[in-house]
C-alpha cells in the first residue's frame, strides 16, 4: 500500500487566502460527503485556468461532524475546542463543524475555488465565518510587526505538521484557529519601545530581545516544550485581514501540528499563563472572536472514504460498532478557570 498523501499544509504561504467555517445542516451530511473528494478536482479546474497563481485548499473536519460523517473512530486527539479563560483574557470556543483553508498568490483564484466549494455545499451547511486574508508588507501582521518568523521550513515543517506514517492517521494533522481583532488605538499609544517588549522581537529589523527577553512577551510563551523540556512546532499560515471602513484590524491565526496537544499547550500559555497568571501581554492588545479545533485528513483519506453511518446512528455493519468520541471537551487537565 502506497504512503498517504498529506494535504497542502505545510506548503510556503502566499499572497492570498479565505479561511471559510460552516456548520453541517441536519440531513446535509450526505452532500458534505460528496463534496469531500470532489474538491481535489475542483482546485485542479480553478488551477488549469491560471497555472502560475494555482490554488490549494486544507480541509479540516471538527468532533462533531465526524460521527455524523464517518461510521470509524475519530483520530484520538479530536475534541470541541476547549474554552481557556485565564480571568483577564478568554479564548472562546465557536462552532464549526468544517473548515476550508484557500490559499493562492491570487485573490481572484481563492475566490473562484470558494465559489466552487460554496457551490456544491448550498443548501447542506450554514455560513459561520468568511476571513479574506492578504499578505502585508514583508509578511508584517496590522501591528506592524513580521509574523511567522520561526515558522518551520521543508523537512522541519512537514514533521511538525504531518502525523508519522505508521500511525492509522498518518499523514493528518490537527489545526486550531483564531480570528483575533487588534485594538489599534491602544497599540499606537505605546511607544515603539513597549510594542517589542510585548511581542519579544525588534520592529524594523524582526530580532528576537535575547537576555532581554520579558517572560510575558508573545515570543517567551508561544516557545513551547513537551514535558522532557524537547522543543515543539507548529506549523503557522497566519493571515491579515481588515475592513478599513469599519475601522477592523485582525490576524486570522491558523496553526498545525502532528498533536493537538502541542497546540494547545501553547494557547495555555498565553491565555492562563507559564506560570499561572503570566499571561501574553499580546493579548492585552488582541483579542480572539472565534475558537476550533479540526482534524485534517490526508488526502489518501478524502478520496476514499470511510462508509457513512446508518440511519440512527449506529455504526455501518462491516466496520463494527465504533464507540461514540468523548465529546465534553475535557483535556485531563482539570479546571481552566
Amino acid at each position: 500500500m502506497p504512503p498517504a498523501e498529506p494535504q497542502s499544509v505545510a506548503t510556503p504561504l502566499t499572497s492570498a487566502a479565505i479561511f471559510l467555517t460552516f456548520t453541517i445542516d441536519a440531513g446535509g451530511e450526505d452532500t458534505v460527503r460528496a463534496l469531500l473528494p470532489d474538491v481535489a478536482g475542483l482546485r485542479r479546474a480553478v488551477a488549469f485556468r491560471r497555472p502560475e497563481t494555482a490554488p490549494e485548499v486544507v480541509i479540516g473536519i471538527g468532533a462533531d461532524a465526524w460521527p455524523r460523517l464517518f461510521a470509524a473512530d475519530p483520530p484520538p486527539e479530536l475534541h470541541p475546542f476547549v474554552e481557556l479563560d485565564g480571568g483577564r483574557h478568554r479564548a472562546p470556543s465557536t462552532p464549526g463543524d468544517l473548515l476550508f483553508h484557500i490559499q493562492a498568490e491570487s485573490p481572484g483564484a481563492c475566490f473562484a475555488l470558494a465559489d466552487q466549494i460554496m457551490g456544491g455545499l448550498r443548501g447542506a451547511v450554514s455560513p459561520v465565518d468568511e476571513v479574506h486574508g492578504f499578505q502585508y508588507f514583508d509578511r508584517r501582521n496590522l501591528l506592524g510587526f513580521v509574523d511567522g518568523t520561526e515558522n518551520p521550513e521543508g523537512v522541519e515543517a512537514a514533521d511538525a505538521a504531518y502525523i508519522d506514517a505508521d500511525d492509522p492517521f498518518a499523514a493528518g494533522s490537527y489545526a486550531i484557529v483564531q480570528k483575533y481583532h487588534h485594538d489599534m488605538d491602544g497599540w499606537n499609544a505605546v511607544s515603539v519601545e513597549e510594542q517589542q517588549r510585548v511581542v519579544g522581537r525588534t520592529k524594523l529589523d524582526d530580532i528576537e530581545l535575547g537576555d532581554d527577553q520579558p517572560a510575558n512577551s508573545h515570543v517567551a510563551l508561544t516557545d513551547i516544550a513537551d514535558d522532557d523540556g524537547n522543543d515543539l512546532s507548529i506549523y503557522r499560515a497566519n493571515m491579515p485581514f481588515g475592513a478599513p471602513t469599519e475601522d477592523l484590524h485582525g490576524t486570522y491565526f491558523i496553526g498545525y501540528a502532528k498533536r493537538a496537544d502541542t497546540l494547545e499547550r501553547m494557547l495555555r500559555n498565553m491565555f492562563l499563563g507559564d506560570p499561572p497568571g503570566n499571561y501574553d501581554r499580546l493579548l492585552d492588545f488582541s483579542t480572539p472572536q472565534t475558537g476550533n479545533l479540526y482534524f485534517v485528513p490526508s488526502q489518501s483519506f478524502l478520496g476514499d472514504l470511510p462508509a457513512a453511518p446508518v440511519a440512527g446512528g449506529a455504526a455501518a455493519e462491516d466496520t463494527g460498532d465504533a464507540p461514540a468520541p468523548d465529546t465534553d471537551g475535557s483535556l485531563g487537565i482539570g479546571s481552566l478557570k
